[in-house]
């Protein structure tokens, strides 16, 4: 998989998840996905960021353009130091929240996109790595 163009994000405070959604828009413009792709990215965007200030206390998006072979596609990258994730299984199962959320930011974000894959260490922080193809 070659990566065509990357670009990294701070997600610090609340108008920083705006931002993100906003630059999540524009790439997947750019990149020629559908109006309902481009919507089930932000909306995946905007839930992972939400929760890397939220749960995670703050951290960093990557966002990149990728191609494997024919297909291009966008990436994103959800990282933080914060607490991790005790349970992921749990975690990722519709309706579970630690928060005040409906529980459905990992497991709806998980449905949106093509391949989702997380890694969470108690203790030392959470990354969530999102490909939608075109």
């Amino acid at each position: 998989m070659d990566v065509t163009k990357n670009d990294s994000m701070e997600i610090r405070l609340s108008d920083h998840v705006v931002l993100v959604r906003q630059a999540v828009r524009k790439w997947a413009t750019d990149l020629g996905f559908s109006l309902v792709d481009q919507t089930k990215m932000i909306t995946a965007a905007s839930e992972l960021a939400r929760n890397t200030l939220d749960y995670g206390g703050g951290g960093t998006v990557r966002l990149e353009l990728v191609k494997q072979g024919p297909r291009n596609g966008l990436r994103l990258t959800f990282e933080d130091q914060g607490p991790g994730i005790p349970d992921l299984e749990k975690a990722l199962t519709d309706g579970y929240t630690t928060g005040r959320g409906m529980g459905m930011g990992l497991s709806g974000s998980k449905r949106l996109v093509n391949e989702f894959e997380i890694v969470s260490r108690v203790g030392e922080g959470t990354r969530v790595t999102i490909t939608r193809w075109k």
